[in-house]
């Protein structure tokens, strides 16, 4: 992957946490005209942040089961007490391990932890990564590598 594309995802996922975010507390009812008004308010042409898009997208269509994958390897936690920054970034990065077969598992959560570290705080990086350590265990694929179908 080129450094550009690396860019262009990171941003991508830094968008998409933005948007997942606000999403969790405050549900639009028309979500695609909600969208519009978020991409125009980026700093960049909404084109650049399509692969965040796909995310959103994929995110909220399949919350209810990343939220119940959350609550059964959230081990002690009262999951309405996960913190919502949290939150919105384990679900996208469970989100990638579980629909994205061309992102390798470990991909997800080091970009997972790299998003806790720039907007939640110091002790979400080892929840986060606890969490998605498990979660990675189970999916029955290699989580270094890209899955090929």
């Amino acid at each position: 992957m080129s450094r550009d594309q690396y860019a262009q995802r990171r941003a991508g996922r830094v968008a998409a946490l933005q948007y997942l975010y606000a999403w969790s507390l405050n549900p639009p009812a028309d979500l695609a005209a909600d969208l519009d008004v978020f991409f125009e308010g980026q700093e960049q042409p909404r084109d650049t942040y399509a692969f965040g898009e796909q995310l959103i997208h994929g995110t909220i269509e399949h919350v209810a089961e990343i939220d119940a994958k959350i609550r059964a390897l959230a081990q002690n936690w009262d999951f309405d007490r996960i913190a919502r920054i949290d939150l919105a970034i384990l679900r996208l990065a469970i989100f990638e391990m579980l629909y994205r077969k061309d992102i390798p598992p470990i991909v997800s959560i080091n970009e997972a932890i790299d998003l806790s570290k720039v907007f939640s705080n110091a002790d979400a990086k080892r929840f986060i990564n606890g969490i998605l350590d498990r979660f990675k265990g189970d999916l029955g694929r290699d989580a270094r590598k890209a899955a090929t179908e």
